[in-house]
């Protein structure tokens, strides 16, 4: 007997629909994944606050969506929202959108999400092309939606230009505060200094000792290179409490004017809010110098020196072309002698060479022409064993050590002739004063000239002025170039004489520090005659000493 009853099942047993049924339902409730990104500007301590903040809504407003499900919550802090390289989580988002394991994405506003137009636009794009939607809510705009990317270009243009006012309002701060003298202290690479108690620097005397030793080194001839292998081999620890020196890093501090006591601002800048990539400042903009900011390990006499000797090492002539295609020579102070030994006959340094023969060496110098292009240019250029180019040296400043007040007054009255041939001239400060009353009546004449349009009875004033101005600013670079060089002059009769008082009344032993101090040049006049000229400008004709 047939029945419409649904069947009496036992109680053990469980009825199963079909298995169409649940793919159906499955695809149909299935839910998406949302993630939310989260970026505040700055790494202050509210704005810390805004982004915890931001974190807790996202996660309750994506949680509390039936339709969705939470795929992550990706959150960069502090971080500049122009630049993708420099958001770590946004890069994340990004890659696990491309594996399928995101299919929306949450942000506030475009501005948070891209304040660069350019990567705005390319990443919208690239996560479009994979069906992932980007929502934006405070412009409520859907990218997947047809007329979205217009909107999301013109509101990412103003996003990147709202950066750009905001990167030149905090770039206008800084350059004022510069221009005040105010200066920013990077305790953390500066060797030698520490925050003291009234928020100033305070040098470390420990540290300071080794600043100037390495600035003394320098100017004694040492290369960075061999300051760097005497810190390492005396076991030294760097600023960042290590053991291993950076030649970049000593290449900087003695540059560093800082540890005279200035400081100099602007000395880089930032090339743009986008790339973020600073440059070295040569011009583009203004330097500020602050002088005598705090207290200053060395002399500023001996940071001169120290920028003078840089200079002199950059600008050295390499020997010959096929020393160096660019022309310069790289300084070595492995060997006092090299660039200091010169033949007579063509004007080329000489090299040191290593002959060997049977098991036995033997040291020598030789022409660099001679040796590059044989008998070419350089015919009759010695060969000079190396102990006795030193006995002659010797024996040339053990002499002129014996009155050695004879050539400290040759130092000083050289000196003084130079000061004395500028006594006559004007101060560079009294033209400066001049020129400047000069451009206030210019300003005034020609404000005079506008109001009452009368260019052409002042013509032949203005144009008097304007030469008159034109020569003074001739006459006041020429000034300043010839006090320079004065000052220059004066700071290396210091070094001479410092070095000449402290020289030894009789050397025994060749000193490739002391022979530098003193010796500017020897030039091989032959085979048996050397011209030692010494810092103090004396020339010595010395034969050679067997």
């Amino acid at each position: 007997m047939r029945t419409d009853a649904a069947p009496t099942l036992a109680p053990n047993v469980v009825m199963i629909p079909p298995v169409s049924t649940v793919d159906e339902n499955a695809v149909r409730l299935r839910k998406l994944r949302v993630a939310a990104y989260c970026r505040v500007s700055t790494d202050e301590e509210e704005q810390l606050t805004s982004y915890e903040a931001q974190k807790a809504f996202y996660t309750d407003k994506i949680m509390t969506t039936p339709e969705w499900t939470l795929a992550s919550i990706f959150a960069d802090e502090g971080i500049t929202g122009t630049c993708d390289r420099k958001r770590p989580e946004f890069l994340k988002m990004i890659r696990q959108c491309m594996q399928g394991k995101i299919d929306v994405v949450l942000t506030k506003s475009i501005s948070r999400f891209a304040r660069n137009t350019v990567d705005c636009l390319k990443y919208i794009r690239l996560l479009k092309e994979q069906g992932i939607a980007v929502i934006f809510e405070k412009e409520n705009i859907n990218t997947l939606e047809s007329d979205s990317e217009i909107v999301i270009t013109m509101m990412g243009a103003f996003a990147q230009g709202e950066s750009e006012s905001i990167s030149a309002n905090v770039k206008w701060g800084q350059r004022q505060a510069m221009r005040e003298g105010k200066v920013v202290f990077q305790y953390a690479r500066m060797y030698g200094y520490e925050r003291g108690e009234d928020g100033k620097p305070k040098i470390i005397p420990e540290q300071a000792a080794v600043v100037e030793r390495i600035f003394n080194a320098y100017l004694a001839g040492s290369s960075v290179r061999a300051i760097k292998e005497m810190l390492e081999r005396e076991h030294i620890r760097t600023s960042q409490d290590t053991e291993t020196w950076s030649v970049g890093a000593l290449q900087g501090m003695l540059r560093n004017e800082k540890y005279c006591g200035d400081a100099l601002l602007q000395k880089t800048f930032t090339q743009d809010c986008l790339s973020k990539k600073v440059i070295k400042n040569t011009g583009q903009l203004p330097k500020y110098l602050v002088q005598n900011h705090h207290e200053g390990i060395i002399t500023r006499e001996l940071f001169d020196r120290v920028q003078a000797e840089i200079s002199r090492r950059a600008g050295t002539r390499a020997p010959s072309a096929k020393a160096s295609v660019s022309g310069l020579a790289k300084y070595s102070s492995k060997y006092s002698l090299t660039g200091m030994l010169v033949c007579g006959e063509c004007g080329t340094a000489y090299r040191r060479c290593v002959w060997s023969k049977n098991g036995n060496k033997r040291v020598v110098w030789r022409c660099i022409s001679r040796l590059d292009y044989g008998t070419k240019y350089c015919k009759n250029s010695p060969t000079l064993e190396e102990g006795q180019i030193h006995r002659t040296i010797l024996a040339t400043l053990n002499s002129a050590m014996s009155d050695r007040s004879k050539l400290i007054a040759m130092v000083t009255n050289s000196v003084q002739s130079i000061c004395m041939d500028h006594t006559e001239l004007d101060s560079s400060e009294a033209v400066k004063v001049r020129i400047c009353e000069l451009e206030a009546i210019y300003a005034k004449l020609m404000d005079d000239v506008l109001e009452n349009d009368s260019f052409a009875a002042h013509n032949s004033e203005i144009r008097k002025l304007n030469d008159e101005l034109a020569e003074l600013r001739a006459k006041y670079e020429q000034l300043v170039e010839l006090e320079s060089g004065v000052s220059a002059a004066k700071i290396r009769r210091e070094h001479i004489v410092e070095a000449l008082q402290s020289a030894p009344t009789a050397m025994t032993e060749w000193d490739d520090t002391i022979i530098r101090q003193l010796v500017s040049e020897v030039r091989v006049l032959s085979a048996d005659k050397l011209e030692i000229i010494l810092k103090s400008g004396a020339k010595f004709e010395q034969s050679m000493t067997a």
